[in-house]
């Protein structure tokens, strides 16, 4: 619905709530940083080949070779860089990345653990065979998120089924850090 103001500018006025469709994801929890991280991927990447041109362009050394290395440089830095989208919903969690998505059903993980490294991962396996890797400040500063994986989690460990680190479930994630 939309209307003409005095000044002919149109005011798009919004729908009233029952006319609204209903959204089908209400459910389902995702990292609300996600579109941040991807555009700050973006940006660093985009910095880098600006950084390179210019330096290729104030030494005088300029050539659509070096030009097309410079990009695909640029390219490979988004592609390390290109942050995961983690989602949830009841009894499943998701991560996606730009060629694959991962899942693993909650209430049937077996196994909970904790991978060190230059970035710490928290890795969670299913009966089924899913895993997926998250990062766990994802979880910490996404609360639905943690909320849905500590409920499945909780409930593999009532059925018996979580065999490696269900004792650590109940605990933060930041006394996990090592």
């Amino acid at each position: 619905m939309s209307t003409v103001t005095g000044m002919g500018r149109r005011d798009h006025a919004r729908k009233a709530p029952e006319d609204a469709r209903a959204d089908t994801s209400g459910d389902t929890a995702h990292d609300l940083r996600w579109a941040r991280d991807v555009k700050d991927s973006v940006r660093c990447a985009g910095a880098l080949l600006v950084l390179l041109l210019l330096i290729d362009w104030g030494s005088g050394r300029r050539a659509l070779r070096r030009g097309a290395l410079w990009l695909a440089l640029a390219l490979l830095l988004l592609l390390v860089l290109y942050p995961a989208q983690v989602s949830a919903s009841e009894g499943r969690l998701a991560s996606r990345r730009l060629l694959r998505e991962r899942r693993v059903r909650t209430e049937l993980l077996v196994s909970v653990r904790w991978l060190d490294g230059v970035s710490p991962r928290l890795l969670l396996r299913d009966a089924l065979g899913g895993r997926v890797q998250i990062d766990p400040d994802v979880l910490v500063r996404n609360p639905r998120l943690w909320y849905r994986r500590d409920e499945g989690a909780r409930k593999a460990a009532a059925d018996g089924l979580l065999l490696c680190g269900g004792d650590r479930i109940a605990q933060p994630l930041a006394t996990h850090r090592p």
